[in-house]
């Protein structure tokens, strides 16, 4: 529970702070986080935990200096740069970015029946499939959870991550 408490006061502190940082470290960040409170079904097994990088450089390069290498759980991180979406079929999470949001319906479908978180930072992604949407509300920074998704892809989400979203 004590966990639970400081990964929910993390996130809402990244949430107030957002004006403070890049974005691009605030969607790295933000995606750690979530990650904590996703279960994989394939957790339990050793090997690498392969968040996968389409369309943001600067996304890219702030998750592999932060957490390329480190461990999570019996598995280690890996931060790939993805050039086609043949290969999110190999990852656990994947972002996929505003530059690169035509390439969605290609990585729904490469990520399809298969335990992969993805997350996007574009407009109506999460109502199209993304298991996580960026949005930006007011000027805040807000995210979509399509459960709907998240079920389809095997994936089990905390409630207390879930209460800190925008269902859909």
């Amino acid at each position: 529970m004590k966990k639970v408490l400081i990964g929910l006061f993390t996130l809402s502190a990244l949430f107030a702070t957002a004006q403070d940082k890049p974005l691009h470290e605030i969607h790295a960040q933000m995606m750690f986080n979530f990650i904590k409170y996703i279960q994989w079904p394939n957790e339990a097994e050793g090997g690498d935990f392969v968040v996968g990088v389409m369309g943001e450089e600067d996304v890219f390069n702030t998750l592999k200096a932060w957490y390329d290498g480190k461990p999570k759980g019996s598995k280690k991180y890996v931060v790939k740069k993805l050039t086609s979406a043949a290969e999110a079929a190999s990852c656990s999470v994947v972002y996929l970015g505003k530059g690169k949001s035509k390439e969605f319906e290609n990585i729904k479908n490469a990520s399809s029946g298969k335990p992969i978180l993805t997350i996007t930072d574009s407009f109506n992604l999460g109502q199209k499939g993304s298991c996580i949407n960026f949005k930006v509300i007011d000027g805040k920074l807000k995210f979509e959870l399509n459960q709907a998704a998240v079920n389809s892809s095997s994936l089990k989400v905390s409630s207390a991550l879930s209460s800190m979203a925008i269902v859909i």
